[in-house]
């Protein structure tokens, strides 16, 4: 597990430091102009458009009147506007009514309204009434109930006899509120994640933009790698170069090294970096235009030759990837997939990763496609479609082993087979 360093490991950290990294002038980090300049690029109307588009359809399908909407990643796809998205995962305080058949009204905090202007499928921007503890405290049920009266009135104005509300956050003083004026509830997801599993050419670009940044970081990271460095500080030039390039979060911690690589998601430590030792990473990142780029890559750090076993290891997982993804094509089904997917060797099972695919838009999403031995407790079925963006997943280490390898790929599926979004080596690309 990760732990904070005391005096001998800052001294180590500072001692593997370059003159400018322990205090002296550091240059910001580079920016990439050709990647800048394809983002000017994307037609960012359009995009928006596409998006509450395919929401509402899915809400018509499920003849819902409209939705209030307050997770970061929906507020983001229906209104194309983003604000303190990562504060507000935990301080619900904005959110959306979309009406399936009438406006996009955004609730927004007073003194950031300005944050949100401009939005050309936003139709009005009225304040919101955050009723969680933090800023509501006793008042709680108080502005719950205000909250609950406005959107009951809205629901009213444009969803005629309609009273079926799909919500993605409701707390029980909200809940119990709309309840109380007749308003029947229904859970959003479903619908924002089937509209949000096809891709426009828009979000497509915004994805690739993404991966782009992504690229352009490992190359910095495996450029700096080398015996003396630590894995925070290797991790942190990911950060460095996504914020640079307009990029917004990364999802997790998940880079490691030696024997912190089996089993897999231990998260970034202190730890100094070794020669030979196998350092995996899985990217994660919120990128540009607020978009995934999720691809996972193993090295060696220089200084000693890959083992045998490392490089068997690195050949399964390379495997794995390559045989799954030369799979994808529109029209097959999840269980198809997982049927013809790489057989993982019996030794490698209990530490196989948690899923085969998952989707990607703006961070892992609908669906995750389980392997048939965990068929009967996760997994669903579906269809593979033209246009989806998924990652193909890969873990290779044995039960108590010393290292193990971790390997990722982003693609789009296409009628043609699925393209990699990413131009880093994956192919024998174990050392550098």
């Amino acid at each position: 597990m990760p732990h904070s360093p005391g005096p001998r490991h800052a001294s180590r950290i500072l001692a593997t430091a370059s003159p400018g990294q322990a205090g002296g002038p550091r240059a910001v980090a580079p920016i990439d102009a050709a990647v800048m300049q394809r983002m000017t690029q994307i037609d960012q109307d359009r995009l928006f458009r596409y998006r509450l588009e395919r929401l509402r359809a899915e809400l018509r399908r499920r003849d819902f009147a409209g939705a209030v909407i307050s997770d970061p990643m929906n507020l983001r796809y229906a209104t194309g506007t983003r604000n303190m998205a990562v504060w507000t995962t935990h301080a619900p305080g904005r959110y959306a009514f979309v009406a399936t058949d009438g406006p996009v009204i955004l609730f927004e905090f007073t003194s950031s309204r300005h944050v949100s202007a401009g939005s050309p499928v936003v139709d009005e921007v009225r304040p919101c009434t955050p009723w969680f503890y933090f800023l509501a405290g006793p008042r709680t049920e108080e502005k719950a109930h205000l909250w609950a009266d406005e959107i009951d009135s809205l629901l009213r104005q444009y969803g005629g006899n309609n009273r079926r509300l799909a919500v993605d956050r409701c707390d029980p003083l909200g809940t119990l509120r709309l309840l109380s004026h007749g308003v029947q509830l229904f859970d959003v997801q479903e619908a924002a994640e089937q509209a949000r599993m096809v891709k426009s050419a828009e979000e497509i670009a915004c994805l690739q933009a993404s991966m782009d940044v992504c690229d352009i970081a490992i190359d910095r990271m495996r450029a700096a790698l080398r015996p003396g460095i630590t894995e925070n500080q290797l991790w942190s030039l990911l950060h460095e170069t996504n914020i640079a390039h307009g990029g917004e979060w990364i999802e997790c911690r998940l880079l490691a090294s030696g024997p912190r690589t089996n089993p897999w998601f231990n998260e970034s430590s202190d730890r100094v970096i070794a020669a030979g030792d196998i350092v995996g990473f899985d990217t994660d990142m919120v990128g540009p235009f607020g978009y995934l780029a999720d691809i996972s890559r193993s090295y060696v750090c220089p200084g000693r030759k890959p083992t045998d076993r490392q490089r068997r290891l690195y050949e399964m997982a390379q495997a794995q990837i390559l045989h799954n993804t030369e799979l994808l094509r529109p029209g097959l089904t999840f269980r198809e997939f997982a049927e013809r997917c790489w057989p993982v060797p019996d030794d490698f099972v209990p530490n196989r990763y948690m899923m085969m695919v998952h989707g990607c838009g703006f961070v892992d999403e609908y669906p995750s496609v389980a392997y048939v031995a965990d068929w009967a407790d996760w997994g669903y079925d579906g269809v593979f479609a033209d246009n989806m963006v998924v990652s193909v997943e890969s873990y290779i280490g044995e039960v108590g082993g010393p290292d193990g390898i971790k390997l990722e790929q982003q693609v789009v599926i296409t009628d043609k087979g699925a393209r990699a979004l990413s131009r880093t080596p994956l192919i024998d690309a174990i050392e550098p």
